[in-house]
């Protein structure tokens, strides 16, 4: 196994900040005064130029600094995060991506153009962050005067640390940042050269600062490495002229009060006398000394009072305990390799169950279960890995509508809901282009301008909402609008003069609507950057047809429309319900079938012309599967009508056997069989014969055809 390269486990680490920083921004712009929102984009700012530069990522680091020494002007108080300023730090960081992602297409103009810009709107944020700062040979005056208080910081950071990329001199500077500093290494942990690997951290710091910053202050230097490291912050007393050395070591926990005692007794020199006797180390006695001697400076003379009024007093010292990780970042390409395994086990499992059935012997039967059990629960905890939120791709599309709504005049709100539900990591990678299309496509044709909304007397602010819900094995995502509606009327029109329809054809809603997804079909008056060209919808269709989804309209004139898209959670593995049809076995997904009944010969015989079953009252059209695939061997005596059903319509299937269930892996079909609208893919049996999924959504249709026909002639 290869090692992780260090540049691309940054420009990971960095896609994620970025994704933060652009949240964060779209929040503050409705929300100017929330302190954490200010926080969260300058912590981004700050963690993408730190890691540029450890990473190598040198024009990343320097760029940023100008943003983020801005972005610690609107934290101070002393810029407010007007409008103007969020959109110039978005373009910040639209800027940052390019840089760390393709940075020979960064413009260096394009860069120098936002600093410009960002410099017109908070003055020269390098002046002001230079005139806020202390000069070292003044610190020390200025410390007194502010009454400062004297921390002990001890850390550790774990093995690991500068692998995952944490540079420990950065975060020594940035305590040295913070006031007086006093660092010194502790070596102990250093193993001999030929055991020592170069890329681990063996070594420990102790650092004594005096500082007029709280102890917030000094945590968030170390708030992206906390939870794996040893840190201990403690207040130092500083009311008398300086500890012993003893009372030091006693007080860091470093010796026992016992031990100092008989040291003293011996009247010895006490680091000498424990250092010999091994009760401290070389580095940690020099560490007291250094201690020692800066509090004997005096720097933080008065700070007594100080130190005992903070949380905890000189025993607030917290400990941060070493914690395993929750979570790790593994290649998409592995799971899909995972679940590829998953798929020939959940075959072969298939494979051993048909032979454990026609076994005699016992053990065999158990075992085959007991596989058959594991095998189940392994697919679904590997298609769990692969579901992620999709709230993850609706988050994409707040700044898709923030610069909309600024390009179109239009002030748009964007709601979304369900943000929590789990679909398959592959539906939604292919989920994100369409959306882009019907979003774009409700903002410039659906909603009206404020000043065509004021007159309908609806909000200036158009609303669109994205929502999100499970609906048995289905995801359902909808997109909806407050804004004009269809214009029925128009699309008509627009049908008729393309030769879609006849003149004058009477459709249902649903129907004609379904129009707009055919190819070149526009009705907008003039093409615009957006829309227009007719180019577009019918891509979406076919896009999500190609997820096995459907695509459903409902429109309301001057209310309002809703594109609500139907989306299997899995593409990979399924349970389905195995069926014959004369020599041939076919699987239709298991969460389409409502119920399976018997449909003997005198019934069939019976029906013979109108192709229709009573289900307790209801009339429900079926369709002979013999006849569909012009199977020539003669029928069973007792077939079966499986009822299936898709958006809200239900279709009988009859077949000649219902085998049972199976779990289903399914293969996608060749290019040359790509426009077979029967069959959704195959699946390999446990006898190593192929199935073919019946597509259920193309079943219905016809189903529906055959009922449409049938009201028509009576």
């Amino acid at each position: 196994m290869s090692a992780l390269d260090p540049s691309d486990v940054f420009r990971q680490e960095a896609q994620e900040l970025l994704e933060q920083l652009e949240q964060a921004l779209l929040d503050l712009e409705h929300a100017p005064d929330d302190h954490d929102l200010i926080n969260s984009a300058f912590r981004a700012l700050h963690t993408v130029k730190g890691s540029g530069a450890m990473f190598g990522f040198d024009a990343v680091a320097a760029f940023t600094h100008h943003v983020e020494t801005a972005f610690d002007l609107v934290r101070k108080g002393k810029v407010a995060p007007s409008r103007a300023l969020i959109a110039v730090t978005l373009a910040a960081k639209d800027h940052m991506r390019l840089l760390i992602e393709t940075p020979d297409l960064a413009e260096a103009a394009d860069g120098a153009a936002i600093l410009q810009m960002l410099k017109q709107i908070v003055g020269d944020p390098s002046a002001s962050a230079a005139a806020a700062e202390t000069t070292p040979e003044g610190a020390e005056e200025d410390m007194a005067q502010e009454g400062a208080s004297t921390w002990r910081i001890r850390f550790r950071l774990s093995r690991d640390a500068m692998t995952m990329g944490t540079n420990p001199l950065l975060l020594l500077d940035e305590l040295r940042g913070l006031g007086v500093a006093t660092v010194v290494a502790r070596t102990e942990g250093v193993p001999p050269l030929e055991e020592m690997a170069a890329t681990d951290c063996h070594l420990a710091w102790d650092v004594v600062l005096t500082t007029s910053q709280p102890r917030t202050a000094i945590e968030e230097v170390f708030m992206f490495v906390i939870d794996d490291m040893e840190l201990s912050i403690d207040a130092i007393d500083m009311t008398g002229e300086g500890s012993r050395i003893g009372e030091i070591l006693v007080n860091r926990g470093d010796v026992a009060q016992q031990a100092v005692d008989a040291a003293v007794a011996a009247q010895m020199p006490l680091g000498t006398l424990l250092v010999k006797s091994g009760q401290v180390s070389h580095d940690t006695l020099a560490s007291a000394l250094a201690e020692q001697q800066h509090v004997r400076t005096g720097l933080g003379a008065g700070a007594g009072e100080a130190a005992a009024a903070l949380p905890g007093g000189a025993q607030g010292g917290a400990k941060g305990p070493t914690k395993g990780v929750d979570s790790i970042r593994v290649p998409a390409e592995r799971l899909d390799e995972l679940m590829d395994r998953v798929g020939e086990l959940v075959i072969v499992q298939s494979r051993l169950s048909q032979v454990a059935a026609s076994s005699h012997d016992a053990e065999v039967k158990a075992i085959a279960e007991e596989i058959e059990r594991l095998a189940h629960e392994l697919r679904d905890t590997t298609m769990g890995v692969r579901t992620v939120p999709i709230g993850s791709l609706f988050g994409r599309f707040r700044r898709l509508v923030h610069d909309l709504a600024h390009e179109l005049g239009k002030r748009i709100e964007l709601v979304t809901v369900g943000e929590e539900t789990e679909l398959d990591k592959t539906v939604i990678e292919r989920l994100n282009d369409p959306l882009i299309h019907l979003i774009r496509n409700a903002i410039d044709h659906g909603l009206e301008a404020p000043e065509g909304r004021k007159t309908a007397g609806k909000p200036a602010a158009g609303r669109i909402t994205l929502t999100a819900c499970h609906a048995g094995a289905e995801v359902m995502v909808s997109i909806s609008d407050d804004g004009r509606g269809l214009d029925r009327a128009r699309i008509q029109a627009r049908a008729e003069d393309q030769g879609l329809i006849p003149s004058g054809a009477k459709l249902s809603d649903a129907e004609l609507f379904q129009l707009i997804f055919q190819p070149g079909f526009s009705t907008a008056k003039e093409v615009t950057s957006l829309s227009g060209r007719g180019v577009g919808m019918d891509v979406v269709k076919r896009a999500i047809e190609g997820l096995r989804g459907k695509i459903d309209i409902a429109s309301t004139p001057g209310e309002g429309t809703r594109l609500t898209l139907r989306l299997p959670l899995t593409l990979a593995i399924i349970d389905g319900l195995l069926v014959r049809v004369g020599a041939g076995r076919y699987a239709l997904p298991l969460s389409a079938v409502e119920e399976c009944v018997e449909l003997s010969a005198e019934e069939d015989a019976r029906s013979r012309g109108r192709s229709f079953l009573n289900i307790r009252g209801d009339l429900v059209p079926f369709l002979r599967l013999r006849e569909l695939f012009q199977v020539s061997e003669p029928p069973d005596r007792y077939q079966k009508a499986v009822i299936v059903s898709f958006g809200g319509r239900r279709v009988g299937l009859v077949v000649d056997q219902v085998i049972g269930n199976h779990q289903t892996v399914i293969k996608s079909l060749s290019k040359l069989h790509a426009d077979v609208e029967t069959f959704a893919g195959a699946t390999i049996l446990g006898d190593g014969a192929v199935a073919l999924i019946l597509d259920i959504a193309n079943l219905v249709k016809l189903g529906m055809a055959y009922e449409n026909r049938f009201k028509a002639a009576s």
